[in-house]
């Protein structure tokens, strides 16, 4: 089991202070990394990390604007000086503005692209800088199986563009960290059952419809990820990059 231990790992992630963030972050803690919750609202990061603390765990919040440069590589050199390195970075902030392409705004599909896009090059940018004093880490970027599919059952474009973005951003950069040392990989997930997707799992014709496009036959629970990112973080994977790992219930094989 050492091969799944994260102990005397410092681990970042984006997005942490609810939905996959969240669940990831507590799955670390307990894999025995020092986590940093890294979200827009400290107070929100704050309950997160309380909650890893009072299970046994390590972790701090920490505010954070990912569609900011400065902000962020000022926080990833911070977290670097209080815990001594960065070892692995889940840039899971990430948003969603569902709209008919004809009716999407330029103003919801910046927003979109500065958090799921951009946001997750800033985030690997500083994480690999603070990284590559130290040999080598981990990232791990959140896409999407609609990074890899057009979708369908509903109009979504910006959404899909940006994860699509993150799929061949996650290949590129493995590329070329490869020799420091920095693993880059991407977990693609399907439909997980958080408020991200709160109005879905409140239309039950859509959901009933998007159950039926899984294989499996259900939605992802936010746990059914964290396997996947302590997989990705650690040592079991440690000839893995470049790779987008699918946790679809069988979606993308259809």
């Amino acid at each position: 089991m050492n091969r799944f231990s994260l102990a005397e790992r410092v681990a970042v992630v984006t997005g942490g202070a609810g939905g996959l963030g969240a669940a990831i972050a507590s799955g670390f803690a307990e894999a025995g990394a020092t986590v940093v919750i890294a979200d827009l609202a400290l107070e929100a990061c704050e309950t997160v990390a309380a909650k890893i603390v009072e299970s046994g765990g390590n972790a701090i919040g920490y505010a954070l604007d990912v569609t900011v440069d400065d902000a962020v590589d000022t926080a990833f050199a911070d977290i670097a000086r209080q815990f001594g390195r960065v070892d692995i970075s889940v840039n899971s902030a990430g948003i969603a503005r569902r709209a008919p392409a004809l009716e999407h705004t330029r103003a919801d599909w910046d927003q979109v692209m500065a958090i799921n896009t951009t946001g997750v090059f800033l985030s690997c940018r500083a994480a690999a800088r603070q990284m590559m004093k130290n040999g080598g880490g981990s990232i791990v970027n959140m896409a999407s199986i609609m990074g890899l599919s057009g979708g369908g059952l509903y109009p979504n474009i910006s959404y899909q563009t940006s994860k699509g973005a993150v799929v061949n951003m996650t290949r590129s950069l493995a590329l070329e960290w490869a020799a420091d040392g920095i693993r880059v990989n991407a977990i693609a997930p399907t439909w997980v059952r958080t408020d991200f997707i709160k109005a879905i799992v409140n239309n039950p014709d859509l959901l009933t419809r998007v159950e039926r496009m899984i294989p499996l036959g259900r939605l992802a629970e936010p746990d059914d990820i964290v396997g996947a990112a302590l997989f990705l973080a650690g040592p079991a994977s440690a000839m893995v990059t470049g790779h987008i790992l699918a946790v679809d219930g069988g979606f993308l094989a259809q």
